[in-house]
């Protein structure tokens, strides 16, 4: 596909280089995509629930031509088919068309699309009355990967990437009355796609999260970064004031922005610069600082002109001092989960508060303090929530394994993924690290794509730390050595390893000594697959009980490793997955989980809270 271009409020350059070992730079050239932050706390208009949906089967002609540029005829038109008023070339009709849930994904919902990665078209009527001097927005939470959206017949904006939002300014489309909106969702896989054509878990295809029109004045806020200041070195006493900055869409220099904290006692007054940026600092007396045992929020009410906007912002710092994680000043140990965005019971992607009430059921049953949101942003709903409930959250962008490290449109693709992920969710006290990948394979063009993109955050979000999940250390006989260069971009590293299941036995972790450098360590992922209710010896693959011995091994494996700050088995729950095909065992499902699709209770799960609880693999120091 040929236009990737989006039409929405403003665009910026990534001006950030990035310097690798070998001196060469990456410096994005894709246009950056500005979001609306803070949509779900703005009034809007759901655009939720029955859309008409038509399959096209392979090779797509409704929505490319011949040269793969995207076809504004046909489909997009939504025209209707009259027998009696002569020819209707594009053969279809919305109307009389099937209707699909959204959000949803349509593996789940249509049983002939259970396999399907193409192109489905959606098509929705709706209402919609102007109002003067305002600008409305068309938002998608998230669709599944490449979509197109047309609003009364014209083409409105396109996105590429499968977990992130994306806002269209509507406002010269829309009419009063009667309007309609067609989007077309591609969920083919490409090999210079994020992630690429090769991936451990399930394509499911469709518009993904929630749909809305966002209405807001003509200038009005549309980025906004409030945080606690964050200065060289953190003392609780200094922990008194909260700066950042409010973007205003439309304003020049010299607009008047607020920004008030009611609880706090605290106000402040900025103004814009040029750009329509308005950088501000607040004393803050008596904050309460956010932590898992005080996740405390504050509304934080923002107000350019005639817009205002409130959200629920929590203050703490993160930050790293040798090999120890240290938050709000103390160190701390973090014991959870890895999780996929997979609706526990119903299945399907995870899109509903339903949703986010039973996966947050399971990680209290762990005693989970932190939580890895794999391999790519989850519904801000879960984030949210994170925040609500005090749990640390690990966020990461979809770099795993067989992408094209040495293609420069490849890593401008990844920096727009990794500004879209940051822009939506840097005003969540919950995420402390933003990952930069999963897995990949240790050669000079991924050091150098994703050096890149670490710096590359840093420059957007000098609040949190970065991380990624490697594999691949050097073995000698019962010696583990990590020697992954990237480590040198991180501030903490994550190690996956699964010694038990895809190598050696359980027994195996008991010999292995680890000589990792002096920095902060998660043991990322590890585990055993496991049916629930299938049961054997400790030594009998597929059981309960084996899963239950691999992991007793691997506890007390990392008790020993000194630099251990994090651990998270693989998986929370079971997590369906193309490429996992035992019949009777697997199903389709990747069977690494503490609990079942159905939220059944492997033995595995008293074991982990014993950990957790009564004698942690990990201490803070």
């Amino acid at each position: 596909m040929k236009d990737l271009t989006c039409r929405m409020t403003h665009f910026a350059l990534v001006m950030a280089f990035a310097v690798s070992a070998t001196g060469s730079m990456l410096v994005a050239q894709t246009p950056l995509r500005t979001l609306l932050v803070g949509v779900d706390h703005r009034k809007s208009i759901s655009l939720n629930g029955p859309w008409h949906y038509l399959v096209e089967q392979p090779p797509a002609r409704e929505l490319y031509d011949e040269k793969g540029n995207i076809r504004d005829n046909g489909y997009a038109l939504n025209t209707h088919p009259n027998i009696s008023s002569g020819p209707h070339n594009s053969e279809y009709d919305f109307s009389t068309a099937p209707t699909m849930k959204i959000p949803g994904d349509w593996n789940t919902q249509d049983p002939t699309l259970f396999h399907f990665e193409g192109v489905v078209w959606f098509q929705r009527d709706f209402q919609f009355q102007p109002t003067p001097a305002t600008r409305t927005f068309f938002h998608v939470g998230a669709a599944n990967y490449r979509s197109v959206v047309w609003v009364n017949g014209k083409r409105l904006c396109n996105h590429e990437g499968g977990f992130t939002p994306y806002d269209c300014d509507a406002t010269s489309l829309l009419k009063p009355g009667n309007n309609f909106v067609v989007i077309a969702v591609d969920s083919t896989r490409h090999q210079d796609d994020i992630p690429s054509v090769n991936y451990d878990w399930f394509n499911y295809g469709g518009i993904t999260r929630d749909v809305s029109l966002v209405t807001v004045p003509s200038e009005f806020i549309d980025d906004y970064d409030v945080h606690l200041k964050r200065g060289a070195s953190f003392s609780a006493a200094d922990a008194n004031t909260v700066s950042g900055y409010v973007h205003v869409e439309g304003a020049g220099e010299g607009r008047s922005v607020t920004v008030r904290i009611p609880e706090a006692n605290a106000s402040t007054t900025a103004v814009t610069d040029g750009n329509g940026k308005a950088m501000f600092e607040v004393k803050v007396n008596g904050l309460q600082l956010w932590s898992p045992g005080s996740p405390k929020l504050y509304k934080v009410e923002l107000q350019a002109g005639t817009d205002a906007l409130t959200d629920d912002i929590g203050f703490r710092d993160i930050r790293v001092d040798g090999t120890r994680i240290l938050l709000n000043g103390k160190a701390i140990a973090l014991q959870g989960a890895n999780m996929h965005a997979e609706a526990p019971i119903r299945g399907g992607r995870t899109n509903t508060d339903e949703d986010v009430k039973n996966v947050f059921s399971m990680l209290h049953q762990i005693h989970a303090n932190f939580v890895r949101l794999a391999h790519y942003p989850h519904d801000e709903r879960m984030v949210r929530q994170a925040d609500r409930e005090g749990l640390m959250v690990w966020s990461e962008i979809p770099l795993w394994q067989r992408i094209s490290f040495s293609k420069q449109e490849v890593y401008d693709k990844a920096v727009v993924m990794l500004h879209e992920m940051i822009r939506r969710d840097r005003n969540k006290a919950a995420i402390i690290f933003w990952s930069v990948s999963n897995e990949t394979p240790n050669n000079a063009d991924r050091t150098r794509f994703l050096t890149a993109l670490a710096n590359e955050a840093r420059h957007e979000d000098q609040t949190r730390l970065i991380t990624s999940a490697l594999i691949g250390p050097r073995v000698s006989e019962d010696r583990i050595m990590q020697e992954d260069p990237l480590m040198d971009a991180l501030d903490v590293v994550g190690q996956n390893q699964y010694i038990g299941w895809y190598e050696g036995t359980a027994e195996d972790a008991d010999r292995k000594t680890w000589i990792l450098p002096q920095k902060p360590f998660i043991m990322s992922e590890f585990g055993a697959e496991a049916k629930f209710g299938n049961h054997g010896g400790p030594h009998d693959r597929w059981t309960e009980e084996q899963q239950v011995n691999v992991l007793q091994h691997q506890f007390a494996m990392i008790r020993k490793i000194p630099q251990m700050r994090g651990v998270t088995p693989w998986v929370l729950m079971d997590f369906r997955s193309s490429t996992r095909n035992i019949p009777k065992l697997q199903d389709g499902y990747n069977r690494k989980g503490l609990f079942s699709e159905k939220m059944e209770k492997k033995m595995s799960v008293p074991l982990v809270v014993k950990t957790y609880t009564e004698d942690p693999a990990v201490k803070p120091e």
